[in-house]
């Protein structure tokens, strides 16, 4: 195990983690801002999909991009410039009422820049690290990324409470600082790594393309995947205006809290022991129980069930996606992960386009034909979504080009070099 770099990927760690806190600020404030300004779910929906959207379609080349150019480097430049799209908001809302179009603008530029700190992260862990600390180091990013659904919505649900957006938006630009500081420290630790101007670019974007489809059984994890995230989709736009419906800011971030501290405890127990085998069979009952527990989040109006049912889902989610990121992780040779984990990213992910936008759309149109209103059609394409996702998990753990990509011996990957 080489310590030195395990430290420096813990730096870059915290600083991810420090990045999510404030990310989660802005997010749960900004998304409180739209719906008390259009009082629909398709509001809430649209500021979801425009800042999910930009990323999405630059995963691919920010994936070429980090194979070619100082991966350190780009998350310096992705993050240090995502912090400006904050800051045009900011000074939006300074001189008076932002405007939603101000809003949206704003997250679109936000999300433009933060594409190219993705997959120049995920690469520069398989950069510092060896294959035995890849699930670890999973878990751990997973505590990073709980970090924005755990203490954010608490946080931020207080401040708004004594203050208003803007001291939300300031405190997150402020993170940006602290990223690109422990980036540039773990890249001063590091070699360089010069350009690579051999191979054209949209020819890299295709050797991406063929690392996924020479692999047997990992295009269809791939599009499986999709499809989960398309329904997790619809969870995490319509929560909030679910909750919202019969109660305040102040009681959704308590239940988003509750609910990923679910996500906490189990990244937690990821990040010290990690998953050794049986990935595939993990990753199926992870997204299973996940699915479940969404179905059952919206019956019930009183906030200690939503809570346990949100704390259930989040939960199951690390584990499946520990489980699928090492499936994913060790099938690739280590020269071609930036690209490669473009061109997943922009796969597995595009669900996420679907549920944006049309989740709140849905909901919207089911609350008026119940006449049950934002909640009530919220709950109920929540409750639809979940049992769909219970459904393909289930029948992913019976895809036999799926069950190959496990671990030769079922305990440990054979090299990567053979892939």
């Amino acid at each position: 195990m080489n310590q030195g770099n395990y430290n420096k990927f813990l730096l870059l760690w915290a600083g991810q983690l420090i990045s999510s806190i404030g990310g989660g600020l802005t997010s749960f404030g900004l998304g409180i801002y739209i719906f008390q300004k259009t009082g629909n779910a398709s509001g809430t929906a649209l500021l979801t999909l425009l800042a999910f959207l930009p990323g999405l379609l630059l995963k691919v080349p920010a994936g070429v991009l980090a194979d070619r150019y100082d991966r350190r480097l780009l998350m310096m430049i992705g993050d240090g410039f995502s912090g400006l799209g904050v800051l045009f908001i900011l000074l939006c809302m300074m001189r008076g009422d932002a405007a939603t179009w101000q809003i949206y603008t704003g997250v679109v530029i936000s999300s433009v820049f933060s594409a190219l700190l993705e997959p120049a992260f995920t690469a520069t862990i398989t950069d510092l690290l060896t294959k035995e600390q890849f699930s670890k180091a999973n878990g751990l990013v997973s505590m990073a990324g709980s970090a924005g659904y755990l203490f954010s919505p608490i946080i931020a649900g207080f401040l708004l409470t004594v203050s208003d957006i803007k001291v939300i938006l300031a405190i997150d630009i402020a993170t940006f600082f602290v990223t690109i500081t422990a980036a540039a420290v773990v890249r001063r630790g590091l070699p360089n790594k010069e350009a690579e101007n051999r191979t054209p670019f949209f020819t890299s974007m295709k050797e991406g393309w063929k690392v996924i489809t020479g692999k047997r059984g990992l295009l269809p994890l791939i599009l499986i995947t999709s499809l989960v995230t398309l329904f997790m989709g619809v969870f995490q736009v319509l929560a909030g205006p679910f909750v919202l419906s019969f109660s305040n800011e102040k009681s959704l971030g308590i239940v988003e809290t509750v609910a990923a501290s679910g996500m906490l405890v189990s990244g937690a127990i990821l990040g010290i022991r990690g998953i050794k085998r049986n990935f595939v069979r993990k990753l199926s009952l992870g997204l299973a129980a996940s699915g479940l527990a969404m179905a059952m989040f919206g019956v019930s109006h009183n906030l200690f069930v939503i809570g346990t049912f949100g704390f259930l889902f989040f939960l199951a989610i690390p584990v499946a996606n520990n489980s699928l990121d090492y499936l994913a992780r060790t099938n690739i040779p280590k020269e071609l992960q930036g690209r490669a984990w473009g061109m997943i990213g922009f796969l597995s992910q595009s669900g996420y386009v679907v549920a944006y936008g049309l989740s709140g759309v849905v909901a919207d149109a089911v609350g008026r034909a119940t006449g049950k209103g934002v909640g009530g059609g919220s709950a109920a394409t929540i409750f639809a979504a979940g049992m769909c996702l219970a459904a393909i998990a289930i029948g992913l753990g019976r895809v036999a080009r799926i069950r190959e990509l496990e671990p030769a011996g079922n305990d440990s990957i054979g090299d990567c070099s053979e892939c």
